[in-house]
């Protein structure tokens, strides 16, 4: 019969990211969203801990472990705070996978040792101001100069996380690099750009209404020279690339979001617990305990839903419906457990001191970032074997 509880190994790293969660970033988190600045000291912190490593080999700086390892670590971090969770989730994620993945022996041993350390943090420059979900869109161009044995790249990428730190080592960048006579999948290719480059400019960061404490800016490049050493993996297989990253780290959003799900139960337990209204705690209402059952029994399904997707992938198997599947509801019920939570908490819940009024800010995202869920919806009905007309 299946296991449902975690190995020896799985349940001591849950237990120290939960401990560091508590006791060093709980503590700290508020002042930095409040201020909108970024945590370099707990950062640190998660790159000594070995955090940015976790799924990636010993030979490259690595902790030796996997995905689902990962994705365990985001969970704990995110049930107390998001913006710490999407930094570690898009460094390791959307950063240092796509060099392990898809890069040369010499690009993973120039890169993945500082990204795993947590020295240096790496950006996934896909999405553009006109493609988004539709990323096959794709407007940003990478000439190649014979003569220099450069690419020459001109376009504008937005949203994109971990981009404008002060330990931001590079930004791999999708771009078209044939001429899309047929199809965008055959036309875009990707490459890193090292921070610094002449010619790329990371614009202010944005106003954000959540993730306040985690980095977010638009790129842009201009005639921006990089040497032809540094394409990822093949020319002309960018798309199928960020198809496979964006699978994976729908599994890590989804893990993620069970996070904030279970960060809304924890607080709201507890303030039912304290808060007294008509003689009484709030708690020994039949209407609040039955809205934290039902939040209870999201967080319990969303767990699951992450669980099955990364074992299917940890073994091998496809995964790309579960991790849709999963993404698709935990970030629901992020979003219908933060929402809750807040009830539950009455006017406190709006005031920025209790972190379930972080929680409401920040549960938003989850259905939009990384594939919305409308896309989620599309990619499970094609697994089913269905088409749009």
């Amino acid at each position: 019969m299946p296991n449902h509880k975690l190995e020896p190994e799985y349940e001591e790293l849950r237990r120290t990211v939960r401990e560091f969660a508590q006791d060093v970033v709980a503590p700290k988190i508020g002042g930095y969203y409040e201020q909108g600045e970024f945590p370099y000291d707990i950062v640190r912190e998660m790159g000594r801990m070995g955090l940015f490593g976790l799924p990636f080999p010993e030979e490259y700086g690595g902790m030796g472990g996997d995905y689902f390892a990962l994705c365990l670590a985001l969970e704990e971090l995110a049930r107390v705070d998001s913006s710490v969770a999407i930094t570690l989730e898009a460094g390791v994620s959307l950063g240092a996978m796509p060099v392990y993945r898809f890069g040369s022996e010499e690009q993973k041993r120039e890169w993945l040792p500082r990204l795993c350390s947590g020295e240096l943090l790496g950006a996934f420059g896909l999405t553009e101001p006109e493609a988004g979900s539709d990323a096959g869109g794709t407007r940003t161009t990478a000439r190649y100069d014979q003569a220099t044995d450069e690419w020459v790249i001109n376009g504008t990428k937005c949203f994109i996380t971990n981009s404008g730190t002060d330990i931001t080592g590079l930004v791999t960048v999708t771009a078209v690099t044939e001429d899309q006579e047929s199809s965008p999948a055959r036309s875009i290719s990707s490459i890193i750009v090292p921070s610094g480059t002449p010619g790329f400019t990371v614009a202010p960061k944005y106003s954000k209404v959540g993730w306040s404490a985690s980095d977010t800016h638009e790129l842009s490049f201009s005639d921006c020279r990089v040497p032809a050493a540094n394409l990822l993996g093949e020319r002309g297989r960018g798309y199928a690339q960020f198809l496979r990253i964006l699978d994976e780290g729908r599994i890590a959003i989804a893990a993620l979001s069970t996070g904030l799900a279970q960060g809304c139960v924890d607080e709201s337990v507890r303030y039912a617990g304290q808060r007294r209204a008509f003689g009484r705690p709030i708690g020994a209402n039949q209407a609040i305990e039955f809205k934290l059952a039902d939040m209870e029994t999201r967080t319990h399904l969303s767990r699951l839903a992450w669980w099955d997707a990364a074992s299917r992938m940890s073994a091998g198997e496809p995964f790309k419906k579960e991790a849709a599947m999963a993404k698709l509801f935990s970030s629901d019920a992020a979003v219908t457990n933060a929402r809750e939570a807040t009830q539950i908490h009455g006017g406190y819940g709006f005031m920025n001191e209790y972190p379930v009024a972080r929680f409401w800010r920040d549960c938003k995202i989850l259905e939009i970032g990384e594939g919305t869920s409308e896309v989620q919806r599309m990619l499970i009905a094609r697994q089913l074997g269905l088409a749009a007309s």
